[in-house]
């Protein structure tokens, strides 16, 4: 079993940055492939971003590359989702999920644990 607790969501104006942390408990966190999400009102749950199985390659969606870094600290069993340039249509609750498994990074259905989430809301 892997606990995820997400921080860092809140409000923020369109062109600004904010850093969500996904704290990890339980299992070996190394063990693990960890990726972003988020759900706007009203619509799916969307792929944000992820690392490989093996970890040495990440992956974004395309609305988020070159604006949104994935980051992780093995020795703090910690994930992060630099944003940055955010714009109003960022504005969701972004869940940090984890993996025990090579399946496909994009596919939520491929995680096996996840957060509560972290709301994030850009204003124009």
């Amino acid at each position: 079993q892997v606990q995820l607790v997400e921080s860092g969501g809140g409000l923020v104006q369109a062109g600004g940055s904010l850093r969500l942390s996904c704290a990890a408990s339980g299992r070996t966190f190394s063990n693990y492939a960890m990726g972003w999400f988020r759900q706007a009102p009203g619509k799916e749950r969307e792929f944000v971003a992820a690392f490989s199985w093996t970890g040495d390659v990440t992956y974004y969606a395309n609305s988020v590359k070159g604006r949104f870094t994935i980051s992780r600290d093995n020795a703090k069993n910690t994930v992060y989702l630099q944003m940055n340039s955010l714009n109003p249509e960022d504005t969701a609750v972004y869940y940090c999920a984890a993996r025990r498994n090579s399946g496909r990074y994009a596919l939520k259905t491929s995680y096996d644990y996840w957060g509560q989430g972290t709301q994030v809301i850009v204003s124009s």
